[in-house]
């Protein structure tokens, strides 16, 4: 049915061990990548654009939303060269609208993107999931990076559940957890760090706290937002994963009243969101299906995931796509309903993409020799595809017969 939401699917590019073949397989229409072969910073040609974008349609398939253009580390601590990588990013941003792809998602998050400390945690089913443990990261801080200062930001307590969590680890668990949070995973918007490199990143950032790194966004929105509106591209930035500050840096996309100060900050449907269900929801203070319905109108892209959290410090694990701390079936009503506005409003591009973000490692995809990207997994986002499918077509059916 038209008014449903886009299925679209995470690609890595060619090199990527899930194939296009695959991802039609999957029943996805459409697909979200970006050039990460591009170095950060620099301006993406049309012609790598048109030459990545035919790739995929000749499997059939759409290219219907690039994550990430990379942000450049010098835009978000407000360096002497910002307003030339603005200007890149800028011209990305043309050049894109020139080719027709016309969504962009992006993150603000200071030098990690999305962090994990276990790649590969046992789930009640026998499946694999990614976690985020905080007395686990607390123990690498404060044990293994030896960032200085780190001790002041925590209570005696925390500190020596710290300790006592890193005394019982073994030097390989101990390489893995370092390795898990300072190497990167797929979707880092940096290059990946020795140990030395992180804490130059992490310096930084010294002197910006949260108002500043507000401000710097601000800035940066006020530069880019006009050249999307005017290139027919609408901007999605993803919140913060996990919700809540690390390493010292400040975290200004996790909660309700940070979504505020970005869409108020330039008030443009130009400038949006990407709703990404499992980050939100890995902050126990964020009520995600009021926020999803309060915002959906600036909502240009949809992240589908679900957590459980594990203690109240903010741990979590990803759970299944339809058990978890998020009434899935509420949220995914909430933005079919806005697809279906958009429709009757008339709006030129009234699409709103979704994806399933993540996927346990389940079934053959647990063979070791079968390599997939962490939460990039086959197998356990054509489950989470499916029951999201499912549960899409139920609310439309549903929804059909209370109109008629």
């Amino acid at each position: 049915m038209a008014l449903k939401m886009e299925e679209t699917w995470r690609w890595y590019g060619p090199n990527d061990p899930v194939t296009l073949a695959d991802v039609r397989q999957a029943g996805a229409t459409g697909i979200v990548t970006a050039l990460h072969e591009i170095p950060i910073g620099e301006v993406w040609p049309v012609e790598a654009i048109r030459e990545r974008k035919s790739v995929v349609e000749a499997a059939g398939l759409t290219l219907s939303v690039i994550e990430s253009i990379p942000v450049h580390e010098a835009i978000k601590s407000a360096g002497a060269d910002r307003d030339r990588y603005i200007e890149n990013w800028c011209q990305t941003v043309r050049n894109l609208g020139a080719c027709g792809i016309t969504r962009v998602a992006y993150n603000f998050m200071p030098v990690l993107d999305w962090t994990r400390t276990e790649l590969a945690q046992k789930w009640a089913d026998g499946s694999r999931a990614l976690a985020f443990d905080r007395t686990d990261f607390i123990a690498f801080e404060l044990h293994l990076l030896r960032r200085p200062g780190a001790e002041a930001l925590y209570d005696a307590a925390t500190r020596e559940r710290a300790a006592a969590r890193f005394a019982a680890m073994d030097e390989a668990t101990r390489a893995t957890l370092e390795r898990t949070i300072v190497a990167g995973m797929p979707g880092r918007m940096v290059d990946a760090y020795t140990a030395a490199g992180f804490q130059a990143a992490l310096d930084a950032y010294k002197e910006i706290d949260a108002a500043a790194l507000r401000e710097n966004l601000a800035y940066f929105l006020r530069a880019v937002v006009p050249v999307a509106a005017e290139s027919g591209v609408y901007l999605a930035i993803h919140p913060d994963d996990p919700p809540m500050p690390l390493l010292g840096l400040p975290r200004v996309v996790s909660t309700d009243a940070d979504i505020r100060h970005v869409l108020a900050a330039v008030d443009d449907v130009h400038n949006g969101l990407t709703f990404c269900v499992g980050s939100y929801g890995s902050n126990a203070a964020n009520d995600v299906e009021a926020m999803a319905e309060a915002h959906a109108d600036r909502v240009h892209f949809v992240h589908l995931r679900n957590v459980r959290r594990t203690d109240a410090a903010g741990s979590f694990v990803e759970s299944d796509h339809l058990d978890g701390e998020v009434d899935m079936f509420r949220v995914v009503r909430t933005f079919t309903r806005e697809r279906a506005r958009r429709v009757a409003e008339g709006w030129a591009d009234a699409g709103l993409p979704f994806r399933p973000d993540h996927g346990h490692q389940m079934l053959d995809d647990l063979r070791d020799e079968k390599k997939t990207n962490p939460g990039y997994t086959a197998i356990g986002r054509l489950r989470g595809l499916a029951e999201i499918r499912g549960l899409q077509e139920a609310i439309v059916r549903v929804d059909a017969e209370a109109a008629a």
